[in-house]
């Protein structure tokens, strides 16, 4: 295959597109999983917080704990120790698609950690107002501090996504597919630098995808509140 007089090498040819599907395959499943499950855990830490509405100061230190260890560990060596729960769940540690446990796991504490400081930026004012009303805890938790905060919600998966494609390079190197398997297979094991090239341009064109539609949101949810 030749493009404006360039001979492509064949492994581009023959995986970049698969490789770049199974990349966007991960980042975007894994998310998706954090998001449903890291939003309900930033919301009750921020709910029984001291500026909550219902604190309580010894489950709030626990869940922050639960949080800062999930985000403290590296995660190669999370990856390394869920390999067990990965083969037990997925039946298989090889593939893209086993990949998604390992990179969902960790970023559902990263995830839920930008979710109680988006509802930290909610005015008080509205809080008050909704309570003073007679709405429900549980009401004003959903239909006030999540709805007033979707914008940063937003952003945070978008920084959640972006942050994946970049995990998802080091699963690739350790059994998995996509773009890291590419880069470390043909790109690095065989030094080929149109590949690994390739892999670089694609990975950051991505990124660039998920952050523009992000961004979009973002904006959106800003104009319709």
């Amino acid at each position: 295959m030749t493009i404006l007089g360039y001979e492509v090498n064949r492994v581009i040819v023959a995986y970049g597109w698969s490789a770049i599907w199974q990349t966007f395959g991960q980042a975007g499943l894994a998310a998706l999983i954090a998001i449903v499950i890291g939003l309900p855990i930033g919301l009750l830490a921020y709910v029984v917080s001291p500026v909550g509405l219902r604190p309580l100061s010894w489950a709030h230190a626990v869940l922050s704990l639960i949080i800062n260890l999930g985000r403290a560990i590296p995660f190669i060596a999370l990856f390394v120790l869920l390999l067990p729960t990965t083969r037990a769940i997925m039946g298989t540690t090889l593939g893209w698609y086993a990949q998604i446990l390992p990179l969902s796991i960790g970023a559902i504490p990263f995830y839920a950690r930008l979710v109680e400081n988006a509802l930290f930026s909610v005015h008080p004012g509205k809080v008050e107002a909704a309570l003073m009303v007679g709405a429900s805890k549980t009401r004003v938790a959903f239909d006030v501090l999540v709805r007033e905060s979707l914008p940063a919600l937003v952003a945070a998966a978008t920084v959640t996504v972006t942050t994946l494609v970049g995990y998802s390079m080091i699963t690739g190197t350790l059994g998995g597919q996509g773009l890291g398997a590419l880069l470390y297979n043909y790109g690095y094991s065989r030094f080929m630098l149109d590949v690994m090239i390739f892999v670089v341009v694609a990975a950051v064109l991505i990124v660039e995808i998920f952050q523009v539609i992000g961004d979009l949101l973002v904006r959106l949810l800003d104009h319709t509140r």
